[in-house]
């Protein structure tokens, strides 16, 4: 059997990432930490609403909510809307972060630091 070469000499080369300035890479830094922080929250409060509550329905049994009993309102409907308010909240927060991103971009450029 013939030795074969490694693969890193089988594939071409990676190209390199493309140089940005100080002021770029800490807003990218940022933007990161601002949207893992925010998925981090919303899947708390998704995990909460999936597991929390329906632990807790024997003790909410006796509030009603609409007529009917609590964990039936919730398992029924309140969950599914809570997902929903989770998904509108990620879009809303992500889109004034990709603005202040954006706004961030358009001031490295502006001072001619866009791409070093």
């Amino acid at each position: 059997m013939a030795a074969s070469r490694p693969l890193a000499s089988r594939s071409p080369a990676t190209p390199e990432p493309p140089l940005v300035s100080a002021t770029m890479a800490r807003a990218h830094r940022a933007y990161w930490r601002f949207n893992v922080a925010l998925i981090v929250v919303l899947m708390a409060i998704g995990f909460t609403v999936s597991f929390g509550v329906p632990l807790m329905a024997a003790r909410f049994a006796g509030v009603r909510f609409a007529g009917f009993p609590l964990p039936f309102y919730v398992g029924a409907q309140g969950a599914i809307l809570v997902y929903v308010a989770l998904i509108l909240i990620y879009i809303v927060l992500m889109q004034f972060a990709d603005a202040r991103l954006l706004r961030a971009r358009q001031a490295a450029e502006a001072s001619g630091q866009g791409g070093r």
